[in-house]
């Protein structure tokens, strides 16, 4: 059980956070598994295309399972997984499930499904994070850092919130993409954000309304995710394949 105890040494806006979260009186969470529903796209001038993606984050070990189901020109089923298990990071995309376009991994690969684990953990299931892997700091009164290091890798993000602690937006650096501009599609280090349009209360638990991803380049932003979490479809505490 999360109490008052656990969290006094934390910065105040870290505190306000874990309490509009429900943290504080409520066991910590070992897993969580939400679907969503919306739109994506690969590049800026690219229309949206209709998606849905379920995650399955598991606490007991650090780890990560993405799956979309994304449809290219309202019909074209294309299949993508974002995982990390074991430290490792993996991105794959299969049109039809059939034929494997991309297949990525790597130290960026790993970088950025260990940042975005963290910013599952933020958004769902904040107890992930009051480990010995995280160093919390502050970041003026409206907002937070966290650091968290896991199989060699240090990542770090600044959560902004608002007056009863909500988070409003989340900022990182370690994240990669493939470089619009470069003709080799080279992975870069860019900034990415995932500003929240509004919470709602499901079971006594806030979770995100909406929300969206955006990449913040040099020759612009470009939001490539616009999400709608499902609220009768998100469960905590449950194994694999529940």
């Amino acid at each position: 059980m999360v109490t008052d105890g656990d969290i006094i040494m934390l910065p105040l806006p870290a505190q306000r956070y874990l309490h509009f979260m429900g943290v504080v009186g409520r066991p910590r969470d070992w897993s969580l598994r939400a679907h969503m529903t919306g739109s994506f796209r690969t590049k800026p001038e690219q229309a949206w295309s209709p998606m849905q993606a379920w995650q399955y984050d598991s606490r007991l070990a650090v780890a990560r399972v993405f799956y979309l189901d994304l449809r290219m020109f309202g019909f074209l089923p294309v299949l993508g997984r974002d995982t990390y298990l074991r430290g490792q990071g993996r991105m794959l995309i299969r049109p039809l499930d059939l034929v494997t376009v991309e297949d990525v991994k790597g130290e960026e690969v790993e970088i950025s499904e260990l940042i975005t684990y963290v910013n599952d953990a933020v958004l769902l299931a904040p107890s992930f994070l009051l480990g010995p892997e995280t160093t919390w700091s502050s970041a003026a009164p409206n907002g937070f850092g966290l650091a968290f290091t896991y199989a060699g890798h240090t990542v770090t993000a600044v959560v902004t919130i608002d007056e009863r602690g909500a988070p409003r937006d989340f900022s990182t650096t370690d994240r990669f993409l493939r470089d619009p501009s470069d003709p080799h599609h080279a992975l870069v280090r860019a900034r990415w954000t995932t500003p929240i349009d509004g919470w709602q209360f499901v079971g006594g638990r806030p979770i995100p309304t909406s929300g969206r991803a955006i990449w913040h380049l040099p020759q612009g932003d470009f939001a490539y995710v616009s999400m709608r979490f499902a609220p009768d479809d998100i469960a905590f505490n449950i194994a694999p394949g529940t």
